[in-house]
């Protein structure tokens, strides 16, 4: 049982974590807060910042749990992969904030979008600039000793950069009145995964456990290149479960379809398709219409994707296996492993 104790108890560890870099935050004494100004920053954190499944974050403690070989883990060390952790949730709520107001977006993890709650509105755009900018507060407070400091700070600039871009990508791609499915291919599916996802979700924690650890990134290109491998992956899993997961299974209704989304289904439907069945594709998708998403979703039936898919999945996991055991390092590769295991043949 301790391990599942450990778990737990690693969560309510790291959940500790996050109220201690609140009260920092909100105390900072760069800014001179009111009450008022100090309440809405609190509510605003609570709302946006712990309500996930904290994934990212737990797997940079993770990570370097692997990387220290099964050594002990200190209080400061827990405290410091918590507190990077925690960095990431930060940018994955800066991000979420402003991608929910760009989509229009009704729900968020089950939750009214942070700007639908009644007197927020357009100041959650501000908010999304505060949440970012906690970031480099949080690195400042506690790592500005540390020999990795310039490294952490630029790895999250980075990272921030490629996210951004990712998301221009596919924003541009999917300009409402311009719907052109002649544009979507894997390659450009590839792009935006990469940029818009993979970086963030799989990259980053993994690069941060590195940093604390003690190593240099530039020694370890092909860890990346291997996470982003599996964070493409990962999305197009993402793709599959919107269309053919259970709602109440994935927790949400996918909305790909109607969305005009590049995804990998569409793009694999349009390398298969006949010119008749294309033409049913480009009337039908991106249609926010019952009938119109089913003639699609029929379209996929008819086409086989859920084989197409399964064939995708088998090879990119043994794909993924043989990179991973082809790794010199033993804790790099037990890294790896736990990301992989977390995300092989989910259902979520």
């Amino acid at each position: 049982m301790a391990d599942v104790n450990g778990k737990v108890d690693l969560r309510s560890k790291f959940l500790d974590v996050y109220n201690v870099l609140k009260s920092d935050l909100l105390r900072d004494p760069a800014f001179e807060f009111s009450d008022d100004s100090r309440q809405w920053v609190e509510r605003m954190l609570d709302y946006n910042v712990p309500g996930g499944k904290l994934n990212r974050g737990l797997s940079v403690i993770d990570s370097y749990r692997y990387l220290k070989e099964g050594k002990e883990l200190t209080e400061e060390e827990i405290f410091l992969a918590s507190a990077l952790g925690w960095c990431i949730e930060w940018l994955q709520a800066y991000f979420l904030v402003l991608d929910d107001i760009m989509d229009n977006s009704h729900t968020r993890r089950g939750q009214p979008c942070w700007f639908r709650v009644p007197k927020v509105g357009m100041i959650a755009v501000n908010d999304g600039v505060l949440l970012r900018n906690h970031i480099p507060r949080i690195l400042k407070n506690h790592f500005r000793s540390k020999p990795y400091y310039v490294d952490l700070v630029d790895l999250f600039n980075e990272v921030e950069f490629q996210t951004a871009s990712g998301q221009m990508i596919d924003l541009i791609t999917t300009i409402v009145g311009e719907k052109d499915l002649s544009k979507y291919s894997l390659s450009l599916h590839r792009r935006i995964v990469q940029y818009k996802t993979a970086y963030y979700s799989f990259y980053l924690p993994v690069a941060c456990a590195l940093l604390i650890a003690g190593e240099n990134l530039e020694n370890h290109v092909d860890v990346k290149n291997i996470l982003i491998d599996m964070g493409i992956y990962f999305q197009v899993q993402d793709d599959y479960l919107d269309c053919f997961g259970e709602p109440e299974k994935i927790g949400k209704i996918g909305t790909d379809i109607e969305d005009f989304k590049c995804s990998w289904l569409v793009v694999k439907a349009l390398e298969l398709c006949s010119e008749d069945q294309k033409k049913i594709l480009v009337e039908h998708y991106g249609k926010d219409n019952p009938e119109d998403v089913s003639k699609v979703k029929a379209l996929y039936h008819e086409l086989d994707l859920q084989s197409v898919f399964t064939e995708y999945e088998n090879k990119s996991y043994e794909k993924l296996i043989s990179e991973i055991n082809s790794h010199p390092s033993k804790a790099v590769q037990d890294v790896l492993m736990s990301f992989l295991g977390k995300i092989y043949k989910r259902q979520k």
